[in-house]
């Protein structure tokens, strides 16, 4: 074998020698768009440039890259501010961001691999892949406030664990608890490894029965443990074997080789006291070297180009430059609504109009989400104030990075949605 904030609200380094290995920024499509071909006006694209400028301009963001590719063609393509304010070092094309969650999606593909295998389906038990979950307890509270554990009221399911709704938690995100219980544990310590992370969750209660709510969770990094256990591959082996080398993902992974690290972005900043940009000393990390848990919940980095290249994948049903990564089904299958409820509670919501897929947001009623994309988009956003979405409607993909904890809260997704659609 082988593999209580909206979410909609989720939401740079040193010159580096000409020698150095770089990816193609540009190399997305078939080249420039014309205003016939992608549906935008010049009009358009250049407000959509002065809106994101005017966020670096206003003090908001340090800088960031975005790019925007309809038709199968680069309509966008831009840098703004810097990714090193204290160096004085201005954004480029090919700056490697850390990206977070938008990992998610991509164990998700991993997934959908294993399952077109036939080695996973929805109704499974986790523990028939996860052995520790078999008789996972849930935590309740007392009446003077402690908490007991009572059993299951049905074993944990691959639907569930797929789409936050599988009863385990972040610990950062809400309050609880077992969100106590997760951070005293420090359960996605990037210095242990998968199978300790499991060891941990085994012994902690869920937060909820299984199936009762939508909670953002350590899911997806479960996921990359079953990837590894279906696969016999070390999780960054299958990414790189499987998505990233075939679709020319060259910047993309758990960690940034040295002769690249020049290239990672210097900081993800916050605003300090009095507004200014600082560097947020919670969400650096050290990339340089690979981690001992290749988190696939919000392990990898990647540059707007390399991810652009992934999302690219995605509209066009599995498959980019006659490479095909997944069945335009299985594509299909990962943005349809698989939760049985949108209800959360805790400091994450998805939101009214939005459903989950398979490790993708989905809008099922955008018109509910007050947004112009089109019905079926599905997207995500890092916490370090990375963003996508996919809009197979309109044939449209929008790629957007910086390096901003998302505590400060800027809605990227739904200003980028905005500007962009304004500009078709």
């Amino acid at each position: 074998m082988r593999k209580a904030r909206t979410f909609g609200l989720l939401i740079l380094v040193l010159t580096v020698a000409a020698c150095e290995q770089r990816s193609d920024p540009a190399d997305v499509g078939d080249g420039a768009a014309t205003e016939e071909s992608s549906g935008f006006s010049r009009e358009g694209l250049d407000a959509l440039n002065r809106n994101l400028q005017g966020l670096v301009d206003q003090g908001r963001v340090a800088g960031m890259v975005t790019m925007l590719v309809r038709n199968g063609e680069v309509a966008q393509s831009e840098t703004f501010g810097s990714q090193d304010i204290e160096a004085d070092v201005p954004m480029e094309p090919d700056t490697i961001f850390r990206i977070y969650s938008m990992t998610k999606p991509v164990t998700g593909v991993a997934m959908m691999i294993l399952y077109e295998e036939g080695l996973w389906s929805l109704d499974d038990p986790v523990s028939k892949f996860v052995p520790e979950f078999a008789d996972l307890d849930v935590a309740t509270e007392t009446e003077n406030g402690g908490m007991t554990r009572v059993p299951a009221d049905h074993p944990m399911t691959m639907r569930e664990l797929m789409t936050h709704t599988g009863g385990l938690t972040y610990g950062s995100f809400s309050e609880s608890a077992v969100d106590t219980m997760y951070l005293q544990a420090n359960v996605l310590d990037r210095d242990s490894s998968l199978q300790t992370m499991i060891d941990k969750l085994a012994r902690i209660p869920l937060r909820q029965q299984p199936g009762s709510l939508w909670h953002y969770s350590v899911s997806v990094d479960v996921q990359g443990h079953i990837v590894e256990k279906l696969s016999g591959q070390a999780l960054p082996e299958f990414f790189d074997e499987h998505i990233f080398e075939p679709i020319g993902m060259v910047d993309t992974g758990f960690h940034v080789p040295a002769d690249k690290a020049g290239r990672l972005a210097a900081a993800v900043y916050e605003y300090g006291p009095n507004g200014e940009l600082v560097p947020s000393p919670g969400l650096i990390g050290d990339y340089r070297t690979p981690p001992g848990l290749p988190a696939g919940g919000g392990g990898l980095v990647s540059t707007a180009s390399n991810y652009m290249r992934f999302a690219r994948m995605l509209v066009d049903g599995g498959e980019l430059d006659g490479v095909r990564i997944l069945s335009p089904e299985s594509v299909e299958f990962m943005h349809t609504n698989h939760a049985p409820t949108t209800q959360a509670d805790g400091n994450i919501q998805l939101g009214p109009g939005m459903g989950f897929g398979i490790d993708v947001a989905v809008f099922i009623d955008p018109s509910a989400a007050q947004s112009p994309v089109g019905e079926g988009t599905f997207w995500w956003a890092g916490a370090g104030g990375t963003w996508f979405w996919v809009d197979p409607a309109n044939d449209l993909v929008f790629v957007g990075m910086a390096q901003h904890d998302i505590i400060d809260i800027i809605d990227f997704p739904a200003l980028t949605q905005q500007w962009v659609y304004q500009a078709m």
